[in-house]
């Protein structure tokens, strides 16, 4: 009988052992996701100042007079690439 009870015995103190390394573990997945979280909100916040600075810059941008100058003897306006994209195809007046 004294084998069954000794093997009883060791199982708890193995069960015990494992459930305190579980907790371990456990404590320390809470830290990381904390700290995961924490990144995450703090990259979130980067990325809205990033956008408005963007938007500001954009709009900063638009506020820049258009350069005249003559190609040909003709005038023309400049434009940027940016500017062609974004205010569509040219159109032309027929005189």
């Amino acid at each position: 009988m004294r084998t069954r009870e000794g093997a009883g015995m060791q199982e708890r103190q193995w069960i015990t052992a494992r459930r305190s390394e579980l907790e371990a573990i456990a404590e320390e997945l809470a830290k990381q996701l904390q700290e995961v979280q924490a990144e995450r909100d703090e990259l979130a916040i980067a990325e809205r100042v990033l956008n408005r600075l963007a938007e500001q810059a954009w709009a900063d941008a638009g506020a820049v007079a258009p350069i005249s100058a003559k190609v040909a003897g003709r005038a023309v306006l400049c434009c940027t690439k940016r500017d062609a994209i974004h205010s569509g195809p040219l159109r032309t007046a027929v005189a």
